[in-house]
């Protein structure tokens, strides 16, 4: 058993896992956090998607012990604000239909809040180049990059 400080989603936490544990499975097992999707466990969906330090990485591909001293955001971590309102990202997920099932919308959204912090204003050729991470199974990519590009223009 390894013990890992790591802040997750702005709180300090101690976790006690196994050496082979992956970040996926601490976020989702001891911390309860279930918005971050196990997909295909190989690092070729992005529905595991999470920040770890600012930048976006497929927690299923990283093992939990090597996270110590990070600063991890998951889909837990983005949302509602004080007065309720939605991230910029979430609302224009809503509001151009860019989200069918669900099931990937976490991992885009944590995704398309890496890229904005990058690139405020990126082009349709970057977006769909940053989120080729990720997979959609249901719709497709255009309302996705319509999201992104309006999330963008909200943001500015």
């Amino acid at each position: 058993m390894t013990s890992v400080s790591l802040s997750v989603n702005g709180r300090q936490r101690m976790i006690d896992c196994q050496p082979g544990d992956t970040l996926l499975e601490t976020l989702r097992g001891p911390l309860g956090l279930t918005g971050t999707k196990s997909g295909c466990e190989i690092g070729y969906c992005g529905a595991c998607t999470v920040l770890i330090d600012g930048a976006a990485a497929h927690s299923c591909c990283l093992l939990a012990a090597t996270m110590d001293g990070r600063e991890i955001t998951t889909i837990e971590g983005i949302g509602p604000d004080e007065n309720e309102s939605l991230d910029p990202v979430q609302a224009a997920f809503l509001e151009t239909g860019a989200v069918q099932c669900g099931y990937c919308t976490p991992g885009f959204v944590i995704a398309v809040k890496a890229l904005l912090a990058e690139n405020p204003a990126p082009s349709e050729a970057e977006i769909r180049r940053y989120l080729t991470g990720n997979i959609c199974r249901c719709s497709g990519f255009v309302a996705i990059v319509r999201a992104v590009a309006a999330a963008a223009e909200s943001a500015r």
